[in-house]
């Protein structure tokens, strides 16, 4: 969902032009609450027109609080919606649930695999917001992200795919979201493995400015307390500025691999 406003964009309802706030999402089903004070001059209250896509709402608003029926617009989930809310001047009316109108992760899987050429695709329904899909693959003995595909958002049928980067053996990948609850929504698992790609060594085994590996790979290199001091993707890593120690090496599917630094 987005808040629009002349000064700020926050989660919380703002006025965007003088005596209207608008607010901006995805129809999930459920009804907007507006908390109404009085005018300025304490004479009536401060809404005086509120408006869905444009569309006028027939709802009672001459009280102190009152609810917007989103039923009424001929919305289906996940709809783009956007409200506005004109007030007088010298009082400001307060969105109570703005949050309804944020998507929500309610995707289901209907088909999912990884092709030969390391194609992951997934078809999904039952969306009813434009959320990000995070692919994670499962490296380490721990998920790891490897990518991001935008999410249509839409309740029919959508189908998505990213190529993937597999070590040797068996890899494993999911998709996953998160929505406004914090919590994250999964795929199940599905298992892939490319013959072609073969198990990658490295060394020296006591290197002091340089670590190289046979092929292009995904690494993590960490200190004796568990600290991340290097990552990322490549067939050599300088390690010049790594003081003399003791590391372990996370690579291709290999975990836990330790080296001393010259």
């Amino acid at each position: 969902m987005r808040l629009s406003t002349v000064f700020l964009a926050s989660f919380l309802a703002a006025p965007v032009l003088a005596g209207t706030i608008v607010i901006e999402g995805n129809y999930q089903g459920k009804n907007l609450f507006i908390q109404n004070p009085f005018s300025e001059a304490g004479v009536g209250f401060c809404v005086f027109e509120v408006t869905v896509n444009d569309q006028i709402a027939t709802d009672e608003i001459n009280s102190s609080a009152f609810e917007v029926d989103m039923g009424n617009f001929g919305l289906k989930m996940g709809d783009a919606v956007v409200v506005k809310v004109r007030h007088k001047d010298g009082c400001t009316p307060v969105i109570l649930n703005p949050e309804v109108l944020k998507p929500k992760s309610t995707f289901d899987i209907v088909k999912q695999g990884v092709a030969s050429d390391g194609t992951y695709s997934w078809i999904t329904s039952n969306e009813t917001g434009e959320l990000p899909f995070i692919i994670e693959q499962k490296r380490w003995n721990k998920w790891v992200k490897v990518g991001e595909v935008p999410g249509v958002g839409k309740p029919g049928e959508n189908t998505y795919s990213f190529k993937v980067t597999p070590h040797s053996g068996e890899n494993t990948f999911r998709v996953r979201q998160v929505d406004l609850t914090r919590k994250s929504r999964y795929s199940e698992a599905v298992k892939f493995t490319d013959p072609s790609v073969q198990p990658v060594t490295w060394g020296p085994a006591k290197p002091k400015e340089e670590i190289a590996f046979s092929a292009n790979t995904l690494y993590e290199i960490y200190d004796q307390y568990g600290n991340i001091v290097k990552r990322g993707y490549a067939s050599k890593v300088d390690i010049t500025a790594l003081k003399k120690d003791l590391y372990y090496l996370n690579y291709d599917n290999k975990l836990g691999e330790s080296f001393l630094k010259r």
